[in-house]
């Protein structure tokens, strides 16, 4: 019988700190034996049994192998060895911690498979390996957590991967190289609060039965090979909040159910081949802040109620089918910060109502037929305007004498290491040309004509 104890562990963690790199020196002017080890940097001890509970190193650059001799800590709850620099294959040894909880190795450099052991630690509740280089997965029953992003993980997920995982609630494996279909029994996963399998390559269709996922709250499904429609079946969702499904195939129109979410914060189907309209009762989705609706094939007109929707930041409709005039009602979007409808065949004079958007940052109208003349008051009112981008449009008259006063040239131009060519003429610029354009190797072409600068020369 082998007597385990305090000593136990302090020997486990003294070869933990002799087989690594500090290159800081922490453990090694720490952890010495004239202080308890429940005293060290990192370390904690239960209070009922006094052997160590908690081993928490994240962000200390610490490098090397994992050593086998932390599977000695038996009595260890929390491991946290998180952005460090370890690399090499997980020691089996951990398997033998039947106390785990935590587990917790992302941003490292580790490699091969995830060691099948690691399914009988009953207790583990957060498996956190994303941003290594391991090649498999495994079941452990009472996970509520899988953070398994950025790996090299690939294969199709077993049919039955929810049965052994019924208290799951977080399941991240985006970044991956996972192929095959989304399993039809992912439902089963009945805890699921937020779903990540984006950036991979499944196939197949969306399955209907995500939508009995009614606890889930964020859905990120773009970037793989998906197929097919959105099945209307998302509309029972009801606590979703973000549904992205962005970078696929898929085809026909926006669910009619997915006005149903009222939570949702974001919608993004950017790049797909969505056809149909854009719902006249958009608005029901009231707490939307992100709609993402690019290079598609919607077609008809900007719903008007897409002025109700008072908590909208960003809307990007552009490249599609859509014509008509931009409604009246954008200007009721006092959070708007982006608004971009490029390459459309939208019609009529820029609404006066937008220069209500005070918060506006980005406008992009190019490649429309957008007609009138461009508001005198564009740089008054939308001061914190950065991208304004209308051209191949109709627009007629002059250009408002007042969209060049812009002040003086910012230091922060030096900055713009890549910039070749600074074209600002009529631009009313005032107060001298920093000196750190001249420091800028790539730039080729200054023209600043007709502006109110003056340029220090420094003679040595």
């Amino acid at each position: 019988m082998i007597v385990r104890n305090l000593n136990t562990d302090q020997h486990a963690l003294l070869e933990f700190k002799h087989q690594i790199i500090d290159p800081h020196n922490i453990l090694v002017n720490n952890w010495t034996t004239t202080t308890s080890v429940c005293n060290w940097v990192g370390v904690s001890c239960a209070s009922k049994h006094r052997r160590v509970s908690t081993l928490n190193l994240p962000n200390m650059d610490l490098a090397g192998i994992v050593p086998p001799h932390l599977g000695n800590l038996s009595f260890l709850v929390s491991l946290d060895l998180s952005h460090n620099n370890f690399h090499g294959h997980l020691p089996r040894e951990l398997g033998q911690l039947n106390r785990l909880e935590l587990i917790e190795l992302s941003f490292n450099f580790l490699s091969g498979e995830i060691p099948s052991c690691f399914g009988g630690l009953k207790k583990v509740l957060s498996l956190s390996l994303q941003n290594n280089n391991l090649t498999a997965i495994y079941n452990i029953s009472s996970l509520h957590m899988i953070s398994l992003s950025f790996n090299n993980l690939s294969g199709s997920l077993p049919e039955d991967i929810c049965h052994h995982l019924p208290n799951l609630e977080t399941l991240y494996l985006g970044s991956n190289e996972f192929s095959g279909q989304i399993p039809s029994s992912i439902d089963e996963c009945r805890c699921l609060q937020n779903l990540t399998l984006d950036s991979n390559r499944f196939s197949g269709s969306i399955p209907r039965s995500i939508g009995n996922l009614t606890r889930l709250k964020v859905l990120y499904l773009g970037g793989n090979n998906l197929e097919g429609e959105i099945p209307s079946e998302i509309g029972n969702l009801l606590s979703l909040e973000i549904f992205a499904a962005q970078n696929m195939s898929l085809v026909g129109p926006m669910p009619a159910s997915i006005l149903n979410l009222s939570s949702l914060k974001e919608i993004n189907l950017y790049n797909n081949s969505v056809s149909g309209s854009i719902p006249s009762n958009i608005d029901a989705c009231s707490n939307l802040q992100k709609l993402s609706l690019s290079f598609n094939r919607f077609n008809g007109f900007i719903p008007k109620s897409i002025g109700n929707l008072s908590k909208l930041e960003e809307i990007y409709l552009g490249d599609n089918d859509v014509e008509g005039e931009i409604p009246s009602e954008i200007g009721n979007l006092l959070s708007l910060k982006i608004f971009s409808v490029r390459n459309m065949r939208l019609i009529g004079p820029i609404p006066a109502s937008i220069f209500n958007l005070t918060s506006l940052k980005e406008i992009y109208l190019y490649s429309n037929n957008l007609s009138g003349s461009i508001p005198d008051n564009i740089c008054y009112s939308l001061f914190k305007l950065e991208v304004l981008h209308i051209s191949h449009n109709e627009f007629s008259g002059y250009l408002p004498s007042n969209i060049g006063d812009c002040g003086e040239i910012p230091w922060e131009i030096g900055n713009l290491i890549s910039l070749e060519i600074l074209d600002a003429p009529f631009m009313h610029l005032n107060g001298l040309i920093p000196h750190a354009i001249f420091n800028i190797s790539s730039l080729k072409i200054i023209d600043l004509p007709n502006n109110n600068l003056s340029v220090c020369i420094c003679v040595e």
